[in-house]
């Protein structure tokens, strides 16, 4: 089991696990649709930035596995609300579509997501295996 933190580059498309400084595993990554920013609004495609963690798993999700990450938090509700819009939800760590896991790394060619964070079937059943719930994820621009 894992026991350190997960730090994603959006700019990079890469998601790495840290134990201290030491770098365990590199992933790269797909994320929403539009990924440019952090994430606002529900439905407007990006992925979040900020400090969360892994709060729930998902084994039967409509992507092949997913890891909750915990947003939105208090801070992300609170900007929310003061603009007038509902901070979306579900945003998850997550394999291909079930069924496309034949896609493979192919999917990284664009970033598709409504603002989850992607990985091959492969990857997710790696990070599904180590990763606790109450993981530490931080989300860099």
């Amino acid at each position: 089991v894992f026991h350190g933190r997960i730090v994603v580059h959006k700019a990079a498309r890469e998601m790495i696990l840290l134990r201290g400084d030491s770098v365990l595993r590199t992933y790269r990554i797909a994320l929403g649709r539009d990924p440019i920013g952090p994430k606002l609004r529900e439905g407007d495609g990006k992925t979040p930035e900020g400090r969360y963690t892994i709060d729930r798993r998902n084994p039967k999700s409509a992507y092949h596995l997913s890891l909750r990450i915990s947003y939105p938090e208090p801070h992300d509700v609170e900007r929310a609300r003061a603009g007038g819009y509902d901070p979306g939800c579900d945003i998850m760590i997550h394999g291909l579509p079930n069924g496309m896991g034949w896609m493979g790394e192919l999917h990284r060619q664009r970033d598709w997501t409504a603002g989850c964070i992607a990985l091959t079937d492969l990857e997710i059943e790696e990070l599904w295996r180590i990763t606790p719930d109450g993981t530490p994820i931080e989300i860099r621009p």
